[in-house]
């Protein structure tokens, strides 16, 4: 088993930025791709982004290309996703998510979740 624990959400104002963490313990971190999926209130959970076990690949959902930054530090088991240039439409819970070896943008595929942390960008 793989627990994931997020931090970093809360509330800011359009434009702004905020930093996501995603602390990973229980099987060694570094089989493990890693990625960041958004659910909105009434709306499927949605690929934002994801990192290869070694951090050297990278991938984004078109809406956050440019924005956000995905990135991971092996040593301290932890993934970030730095997030910039907020918009309204960035409003969701987001969900850290580990996936044995390959990575995924598929919702349905992913191995092990994180409880979800609140990102609310008011105008």
């Amino acid at each position: 088993q793989v627990q994931l624990v997020e931090s970093g959400g809360g509330l800011v104002q359009a434009g702004g930025s905020l930093r996501l963490s995603c602390a990973a313990s229980g099987r060694p971190f570094s089989n493990y791709a890693m990625g960041w999926f958004r659910q909105a209130p009434g709306k499927e959970r949605e690929f934002v982004a994801a990192i290869n076990w070694s951090g050297g690949n990278t991938y984004y959902a078109d809406s956050v290309q440019g924005r956000f930054t995905i990135s991971r530090d092996n040593a301290k088991n932890t993934v970030y996703l730095e997030m910039n240039s907020l918009k309204r439409e960035d409003t969701a819970v987001y969900y850290c998510a580990a996936n044995f070896r390959a990575i995924t943008t598929k919702a349905n595929q992913i191995d092990y979740w994180g409880q979800g942390t609140q990102v609310t960008v008011s105008s």
